[in-house]
């Protein structure tokens, strides 16, 4: 509202501006009812793959137990009949990789940490590289790290293991067939973020796979065993702490992983 004066400066009326936003306020109000189902579809998402994780574990187990039990009563079955009982202890074993896997990708999606310790960077890589120690053997693998920019991470130690060991172990994982795999690891600070840099020069992945890299239970190559869980993982644990993950990669060449995490944790 606004008066409006006349040649003596004296208000002969007001000016009353207005405008409709009955649209906005209903655009809003859908969005909000929309953030309450995600809310419940999530919350019902979870829940279900808790009890699916939870209450499947006993069944499993009881079949397991049957498989000893038959094999004890047949401690020299036919050849057939004990291919049968291998594949069935193998469908049991998958089963329970199965329900592993479902119960890692609940806890993704639980909320993380509030604040976190710091931790020295360079002892998680130590303590990954011992596990991975077997497979840089096998393959005549080269692992090269420069921490020396970020000696300690305000990341959970737990979180940080994980996203260092799905990278590096999928770096030896998918090596190129033609040569032995040399892996760098690298941090250094950007712009307020830790960055965490992994380096192979493995397969490669053209645009097509890239753009389906992170998908949940997505699998791009078919040769070596996994679970399409891996880089979903490191997707989500970077997404939780505030991050993020860029890749580039050339087929035949090799891929760099990024994971970019804000250092105003610490």
């Amino acid at each position: 509202m606004q008066a409006r004066f006349n040649a003596h400066q004296q208000v002969e009326g007001v000016y009353v501006f207005a405008f409709e936003v009955s649209e906005q306020v209903l655009a809003r109000q859908q969005v909000q009812v929309l953030n309450q189902q995600l809310t419940r579809v999530n919350a019902d998402l979870d829940s279900f793959v808790y009890m699916a994780s939870h209450d499947l574990k006993s069944p499993i187990n009881n079949l397991e137990g049957l498989l000893q039990a038959l094999r004890e009563e047949l401690p020299d079955p036919p050849v057939s009949a004990g291919m049968l009982l291998q594949l069935m202890q193998e469908a049991v074993e998958r089963f329970r990789r199965t329900l592993g896997q479902l119960s890692e990708v609940l806890q993704l999606h639980q909320a993380p940490e509030p604040t976190a310790p710091a931790v020295e960077l360079i002892a998680i890589v130590e303590d990954v590289r011992q596990d991975l120690l077997p497979a840089l053997q096998q393959t005549g693998g080269q692992l090269e790290v420069d921490a020396a920019a970020c000696p300690v991470v305000a990341v959970p130690a737990k979180s940080l293991r994980s996203v260092l060991y799905n990278l590096l172990s999928n770096a030896l994982k998918y090596r190129h067939p033609d040569r032995a795999p040399h892996v760098r690891l690298r941090c250094d600070n950007q712009d307020g973020h830790w960055c965490l840099s992994v380096e192979d020069n493995g397969l490669g992945l053209d645009a097509r796979q890239q753009a389906s890299l992170f998908a949940l239970f997505h699998r791009l190559h078919h040769h070596v065993e996994g679970s399409g869980l891996g880089l979903y993982t490191v997707k989500k644990i970077a997404e939780n702490l505030g991050g993020r993950v860029e890749v580039q990669s050339t087929p035949g060449v090799g891929s760099t992983f990024r994971v970019y995490v804000p250092s105003s944790t610490q």
